[in-house]
């Protein structure tokens, strides 16, 4: 049998209950082949004796001990045993906090076996926390070997976990047949299914668990990878008609601007006209820094289908950046004769029936809008591009949507987000990749600085000379309002102080998500335009219209935000090509991780190798935009040490795709039912394995 085809309620155990299956829901476990895949988060070895003598802090030992004397120290409710114990090596202490009633198992003059961690207090070598089992001629329930350590949740033990697991382990020994074909199997040399989930739970050596844990986690990329290449071949197999791009509108638009495109922006626009020149759809990705040309690019791309007859959509996930996308592409698109139309929440009434006719009667060539863009009275006439904005704001349902409202039209994805090359394999790898990292001549690299407590008023100073050369600050905070819970400055109070006590005679403003849309559009608006000086915010404007006179940018708690969401923020300003400058305001002692990653900001302007730090510190889980994308349930696989091994998992997928189907035997149909069953867009299909 397969590992999927388990599919036995965890309530079906001996001993679980509702009140245990619901804490094992908490931890993903609801059946038996999520308990199988619940792996250990470590191991203690107690295999391996490790004597008293050789103690070291922070390490266990695990030994055989004789029980010397009980001693106990304290009064009443507080009076606490003490057991000294000795192997052949050395002696020590067992200090029992609350396991007085240990008096009973410790007899002296008796041997057990031993796992704690040691150190030295008050001249003697003592243990707090320990396990013991007793000696003797009955073999060991956990010593003698290496023992699993189980994530957990209130509620369970380590013990309770072992005891449901074990026995499912038990009962299905031998069951499990291998899903990838035996030559995948030879050529990566993975460990046999069935092996390989009896090793992950109880290795005999480290040696093993490791082969285990790489055979288990191919398998979880093998599949990932087959998902993501069946839509890459889904979308490469629809045949459709092309036409020459003929580029007569880009020389038209690049002979009549003031500035050259980057060599970057040259490359990716060379990327795209081949895409548009074959014979099936486009589907890339063009991610790179903020500031960096990206929506130009766009707009050129836009041309190219334009010029061949098609209407094209412009998709921004808010209506200011969409308004401002409008705003742009008015101006250097309409001097060509482009009929752009704009459609977001906001139009209503007439002007909105009059935009709806426009777009369905073809006579709207550029569609630039919001989510309004996936309402169904929203009808193209001949939609041969779909352009996503900041891609990782819109669900993968959310692309169909649109992408469904016209005959197969090609795909241009945008992020501002640097995307690490894991990920970006593992997220997209159905599309071709482009990036751009060379900014616009006259941009100058923000000079980012750490600023402490004790330097508040310095950087006052600093920011009001900013603001009297006529340039404008953004301050931003990580909560709106102040919580009972959490002890940081909050926008909304902020703003009282800033604007009453620090800069009384400024022009000072809050946003953030609670204040009404509108409202909110014409505060960044009355921004944009210089009639504010100092906008206070949260990360809202994280994505937002393009202030070019802002230079610079105060993040307050700057620990609390991650690296990928302070390279966006940074990314707000110095747009002008006036220089920016970002403060980030930190606690005098912050955490390791906090430091790591403010150094990280202040030291680093690339994107890409902010964007693998970010990585490196958080984990995929947690990097920006990532999180919805539904792939990153990987149980064995990790994206930041597995780089190779996905490699290798994505030419095997590649492999198998390319076979005749015929080649695969019926034993391996659990292959065959992903190939049949998961859509060109489906990430959900990874869980059933």
């Amino acid at each position: 049998m397969f590992l999927g085809e388990l599919n036995q309620s965890i309530l079906s155990r001996p001993g679980v209950g509702a009140a245990r299956a619901k804490q094992l829901g908490s931890l993903g476990i609801h059946g038996l082949q999520h308990a199988l895949t619940h792996i250990p988060r470590e191991y203690e070895d107690r295999k391996h004796p490790v004597p008293l003598m050789n103690y070291a802090e922070g390490k266990p030992i695990c030994t055989v001990v004789e029980v010397v004397q009980h001693q106990y120290f304290g009064f009443g409710r507080q009076r606490t045993l003490k057991v000294e114990v000795k192997d052949n090596t050395a002696k020590g202490w067992l200090v029992c906090f609350g396991r007085n009633f240990l008096d009973k198992t410790l007899v002296v003059g008796k041997k057990f076996y031993l796992f704690g961690e040691f150190s030295v207090k008050y001249g003697t070598l003592q243990c707090s926390a320990f396990e013991v089992e007793p000696y003797g001629e009955k073999k060991p329930k956990l010593f003698g070997a290496i023992i699993p350590i189980y994530p957990l949740t209130e509620g369970l033990s380590q013990l309770q976990m072992r005891k449901i697991i074990i026995p499912i382990l038990d009962e299905y020994k031998g069951a499990f047949d291998n899903e990838l074909p035996d030559y995948i199997h030879t050529q990566y040399n993975l460990m046999d299914k069935d092996r390989a989930l009896q090793t992950i739970h109880r290795p005999k050596n480290y040696e093993d668990q490791k082969e285990a844990h790489r055979s288990l986690a191919f398998c979880e990329l093998f599949y990932l990878q087959l998902i993501i290449q069946k839509r890459r071949a889904k979308r490469e197999s629809v045949p459709i008609q092309k036409k020459k791009v003929t580029r007569v509108l880009e020389r038209k638009l690049t002979e009549s601007l003031p500035f050259s495109l980057t060599k970057d922006q040259q490359s990716v626009l060379k990327d795209i006209r081949e895409d548009l020149s074959s014979p099936h759809p486009m589907g890339r990705l063009v991610h790179g820094e903020v500031g960096s040309g990206k929506t130009f690019v766009a707009l050129i791309s836009a041309l190219y289908l334009i010029e061949q007859g098609y209407q094209v959509a412009f998709l921004a996930p808010t209506d200011l950046l969409a308004q401002q996308h409008a705003q742009g592409a008015y101006k250097i698109l309409e001097p060509l004769g482009i009929t752009i139309a704009h459609l977001a929440g906001s139009v209503k009434g007439a002007p909105r029936k009059a935009t709806l006719q426009a777009i369905a009667s073809g006579e709207a060539q550029l569609i630039v809008g919001t989510h309004a863009l996936f309402s169904k009275d929203v009808i193209m006439k001949n939609l041969g591009l779909v352009i996503i904005d900041e891609q990782q704001r819109f669900g993968v349902m959310q692309r169909i949507a649109l992408m469904e409202k016209g005959v197969s039209p090609n795909l241009l994805l945008m992020s501002a987000t640097p995307i690490p090359r894991t990920l970006a394999m593992s997220i997209f790898g159905d599309l071709d990749v482009s990036i751009i990292k060379e900014l616009p001549k006259g941009r100058k690299p923000i000079i980012t600085h750490l600023v402490g407590e004790a330097k508040r008023q310095n950087l006052y100073g600093a920011l009001e000379k900013e603001i009297e050369r006529g340039h404008q600050v953004y301050f931003v905070y990580p909560l709106i309002e102040e919580s009972e819970t959490l002890d940081l400055k909050d926008a909304t109070a902020m703003y009282e102080h800033l604007s009453n006590e620090v800069f009384p005679h400024r022009q000072v403003a809050l946003i953030h998500s609670r204040i009404p849309k509108d409202e909110r559009d014409n505060l960044m608006e009355e921004f944009r335009k210089g009639t504010i000086d100092i906008l206070v915010a949260t990360s809202v404007i994280e994505i937002g219209v393009d202030v070019p006179n802002a230079t610079c940018m105060v993040v307050e708690h700057a620990e609390r935000f991650g690296l990928s969401s302070l390279h966006q923020l940074r990314g707000r300003i110095g747009r002008g090509g006036d220089q920016g400058y970002m403060f980030l305001v930190c606690p005098s002692h912050p955490s390791d991780t906090a430091k790591e990653r403010l150094i990280a900001m202040k030291e680093l302007q690339d994107g890409f190798a902010i964007a693998e730090k970010d990585l490196e510190i958080r984990g995929p889980g947690e990097v920006s935009g990532i999180r919805q994308s539904g792939f990153f349930r990987l149980t064995f696989a990790d994206m930041i040490k597995d780089v190779k091994l996905l490699e290798e998992a994505r030419n095997a997928a590649i492999a198998v795709l390319q076979e005749d189907s015929g080649l695969l035997s019926p034993k391996h149909k659990v292959i065959q039912e992903v190939l049949d069953r998961c859509t060109p867009f489906d990430d959900q299909m990874l869980g059933m394995f």
